[in-house]
């Protein structure tokens, strides 16, 4: 809670010590408050008190008994509160004080700057503690609602990615494809480039023509799928491979539902000292979806598999 919500004990009591000390007469006490915004209902029978008998009360009484009323009004008296101390704490002019006072007033007007340092520091220091569990709490929050929304997504991937089982266009059916996977690794935050070509600058037409390209931690992987009913052999993979080594530090991906053959393997795994190449199978991406496994997790081992152990299929087993 803020230090001048409510005036807490010490501070309370070195007010009352003090502020009597900066002003020479009770009228000059009511004016302090007066000046700080004190409504005049607070202060009205104490100004009267001074006006009409002054020996009755002292400075002391009149500074506790408006600080009470003050603390009393809580949220009400807020701005008056602040104005008092913010008073006190800028005091500088000592002169207008009593000279047997002075110094007194000095010790305490520095004690009440202490007091307000220590506990505004506490004040801070509690306020960036709720401050953080209150991010925290954000974060937990957006975390479990991106969860559902990645579920939700997920289940949408799922029901379209085998709807595609039954379609007899082998054209549409790869096309499909291509976006299906594009939502799948969308939906794991890794960015995509979706399928593009390259045409000859004299004519020549197309040349080039990629399924897409996906950033992973970085390093971009061109990304080939192929639905056919045959495994895919060395001069289907070459195709890709040359795509890669034409680009320089770019990797590659290829993404087949009939699998590779033993030489298409052999090959990518040879071509690891100029690239690095994945290979995965359509069914591995089946097993992901059907178990809700993490499509980060997944590339990130096949990748890891192919650079450490040489190894571009490594499947995925349950």
């Amino acid at each position: 809670m803020d230090i001048i919500f409510h005036y807490p004990p010490e501070l309370f009591n070195l007010l009352i010590d003090t502020i009597p000390l900066l002003c020479k007469t009770k009228k000059e006490v009511i004016l302090f408050f007066r000046g700080a915004g004190v409504d005049k209902s607070l202060i009205k029978d104490l100004e009267n008190c001074v006006i009409r008998n002054p020996s009755e009360i002292n400075k002391y009484e009149i500074v506790r008994s408006i600080l009470t009323r003050l603390n009393e009004k809580g949220e009400n008296a807020l701005g008056e509160r602040r104005e008092i101390l913010k008073r006190v704490t800028e005091f500088e002019d000592f002169s207008t004080c009593w000279a047997t006072d002075q110094l007194k007033a000095k010790g305490l007007v520095s004690e009440i700057r202490r007091v307000v340092n220590v506990k505004d520091s506490f004040t801070r220091m509690n306020q960036e503690r709720e401050e953080e569990s209150r991010k925290r709490a954000v974060e937990h929050q957006k975390k479990i609602q991106d969860g559902q929304n990645l579920k939700i997504e997920i289940e949408c991937i799922k029901k379209e990615f085998f709807s595609l089982f039954v379609e007899k266009d082998a054209h549409k059916r790869g096309k499909s494809l291509e976006g299906i996977l594009n939502r799948f690794f969308r939906a794991y935050e890794i960015l995509v480039r979706e399928s593009f070509i390259l045409r000859g600058s004299d004519g020549e037409g197309i040349i080039e023509q990629i399924d897409g390209v996906i950033e992973i931690e970085g390093e971009l992987y061109l990304v080939e799928m192929k639905w056919w009913n045959v495994p895919l052999g060395v001069a289907d993979v070459s195709q890709h491979l040359v795509r890669v080594f034409n680009r320089g530090h770019a990797r590659g991906i290829y993404i087949s539902a009939s699998g590779y053959t033993e030489p298409a393997v052999a090959l990518c795994k040879e071509s690891l000292q100029r690239a690095v190449v994945v290979l995965c199978k359509l069914e591995e991406i089946v097993r992901l979806l059907e178990q809700g496994k993490d499509l980060r997790s997944f590339l990130k081992t096949k990748i890891t598999a192919s650079i450490i152990d040489k190894n571009p299929l490594n499947e995925f087993i349950v």
